[in-house]
């Protein structure tokens, strides 16, 4: 019979530490390894849940029973594996929105593009591994618009013994942005999709799924965010709303924002940002030296650029100090709320405060943290992106912008038509032939004056249609928004890569003179950026990843409309840069 051997110093400090961690996150999963790379296993229930908002009560999708959904944390290097589990009538897919998914396009999650939605009854089993990311994601719905009650934060810790480039904050608090129907989202989807007219909007915001006291009847369904004075909060922002970008603020605080998108970047402070449906963002919280007598609503109201109806409500929750010497008596409800300042819903200085506020992100650009933005580029691509309309059907009358037409979104004029098949597994086994087709236009086939007075022919052409890749391509592309249905900012998604914001403008881009005027030095990275209303966003990224991946816009409005495109990446020469073939639990269509 051997020796025992005692547990090692570093075991016994790992092993506390783990504890630590489960008691900070009580929903993280069960890792299977004490090492420093772990595999965290979750296990997700689509089911039905009576929720209870605006004193409406109804079934909603939900993962776990659960609104909004569980917490994912694990860390940078960790393997995360999720089985889902469909106990509902509607078709669902998870998309992990952020992540990489390097060779692990099976895994991606959008229905039709990398899987089959997961049909009732059935489950599939989510496998990937975090490379070189840390901060702030989420994870959501990925079909129809399920994703308005389908959703949860996804948060990545740094690895073991690495540290935040910012002092460690006292406490970590995430917190979602949503939107909540009385009606049944689906519903209201189907009329527009029916009738071609804009959907009805939403009733209410939500921070972690309660809209606050400026909603009736929801006094008592406010986020309260707690504070200690003195301290230092890192808050994680995630914008999960279907169809809004919304502005945030805290009255009378400001915060330094220090992460977007999983990326960090060069501090700036502010007491006021914008976060489009797609976006993260973490900031720090500095709470004040002494308690003051008074609590403070925390806001978060919608910027809107387009010519139709939308949300024009705020979601509240409230800013409580924690006063030591009156920790046992202080009733927050008799103490006066200070509201804050949020800027006009659409106006020019707006839009104006938005671009200003967005160029100032920049990338650590460091030796830690480098911005590995491409040089030069191999391949160049421009896309314009907006609205349009298609035909309505024979012997029915339609409600879009005419009574004979329907509303419709497009990318180069071409508005993404879903196939029945996915298309990674027709890209992977070579049966492309009828599913997709590989040319979409580099550039617009027609060119106008983008931003100018409209074309008089508005209609789309419908197709499925990708833009093939080779390997390690070098990309630049410049998205332009149009004003053929009016101009309006466009948060537009890419999946499996993060991009550069190497430039961006009013007006329409001009070859010649704007790429003089690109940041290549440390422009912030990203996986959604919001293209201004009646401007343009130049991105670049690496095209390293292979499979098939989704770029979109983040409305689900206009992706229900078919403002979409698919990247084809081929596989490159060595193993580790191969797509393997997809699990054997891969739903069917």
């Amino acid at each position: 019979m051997g020796a025992y051997l005692p547990p090692s110093p570093a075991f016994i400090v790992a092993f506390l530490f783990a504890i630590a961690s489960l008691s900070v996150f009580p929903e993280v999963a069960f890792a299977t390894s004490m090492h420093a790379s772990v595999t965290r296993h979750y296990k997700f229930d689509i089911k039905l849940k009576n929720v209870t908002r605006l004193c409406h009560t109804k079934a909603i999708v939900t993962v776990n029973g659960k609104f909004p959904g569980p917490r994912i944390v694990a860390r940078e290097g960790d393997r995360v594996i999720v089985k889902v589990v469909n106990h509902v009538s509607n078709n669902i897919s998870i998309h992990w929105h952020g992540i990489r998914q390097l060779q692990s396009g099976w895994a991606d999650g959008p229905s039709y593009i990398t899987q089959c939605p997961i049909q009732t009854g059935q489950s599939y089993v989510y496998n990937f591994t975090i490379v070189g990311q840390r901060g702030t994601l989420f994870w959501h719905a990925h079909i129809t618009w399920l994703r308005s009650t389908v959703y949860g934060p996804l948060i990545i810790l740094p690895k073991h013994n690495a540290s935040y480039p910012f002092a460690k904050p006292h406490k970590e608090v995430p917190i979602i942005f949503g939107e909540w129907w009385n009606a049944d989202p689906e519903a209201v989807l189907q009329q527009s999709l029916q009738t071609g007219a804009g959907p009805n909007v939403s009733d209410a915001y939500t921070f972690n799924g309660l809209p606050g006291p400026l909603y009736n009847c929801s006094q008592k369904d406010t986020f309260k965010l707690k504070v200690k004075p003195g301290k230092t909060y890192l808050l994680r922002l995630i914008n999960a709303a279907l169809n809004d970008e919304l502005f945030f603020t805290i009255a009378n605080h400001t915060f330094t924002i220090v992460e977007t998108d999983a990326i960090y970047i060069k501090p700036i402070k502010t007491n006021i940002l914008l976060l489009t449906p797609g976006q993260t963002t973490n900031i720090l919280l500095k709470t004040k030296p002494q308690a003051p007598n008074a609590t403070f609503f925390i806001l978060a109201k919608p910027y809107f650029t387009g010519l139709g109806t939308f949300d024009n409500t705020t979601v509240a929750g409230i800013l409580e100090y924690w006063n030591p010497s009156n920790s046992t008596s202080t009733n927050s409800n008799n103490l006066p709320t200070f509201k804050p300042f949020l800027p006009p819903l659409n106006s020019s200085i707006t839009t104006s405060f938005v671009m200003n506020l967005t160029r100032k992100f920049r990338s650590l650009a460091n030796a830690q943290f480098p911005a590995n933005v491409p040089q030069t580029v191999q391949k160049k691509f421009f896309f314009t992106i907006g609205l349009g309309t298609s035909r309505c059907p024979k012997n029915q009358t339609c409600q879009g912008p005419t009574n004979s037409s329907k509303f419709a979104a497009s990318m180069n004029n071409f508005s993404f038509a879903l196939p029945t098949t996915a298309l990674l597994q027709a890209h992977f086994f070579g049966k492309s032939n009828g599913i997709y087709t590989t040319d979409f236009p580099s550039f617009p086939l027609h060119q106008f004056n983008y931003t100018g007075t409209p074309p008089n022919n508005t209609l789309v052409s419908n197709g499925t249609k990708a833009v093939v890749l080779p390997f390690n391509t070098s990309v630049e592309v410049v998205l332009q928004d149009t004003s053929i249905l009016g101009a309006e900012s466009h948060p537009l998604h890419l999946h499996g890569f993060n991009f550069f914001v190497v430039g961006q403008g009013f007006g329409n881009f001009d070859s010649n003179k704007d790429p003089a005027k690109y940041n290549l030095v440390d422009p912030v990275e990203r996986n959604t950026v919001g293209v201004p209303a009646g401007g343009w966003v130049a991105i670049r990224f690496l095209a390293d990843n292979p499979g098939v991946w989704l770029m979109h816009c983040h409305f689900d409005v206009h992706l229900s409309w078919g403002l979409r495109m698919a990247w084809v990446v081929q596989d490159g020469k060595l193993p580790n840069q191969k797509l393997p073939p997809p699990p054997s639990d891969l739903p069917k269509c």
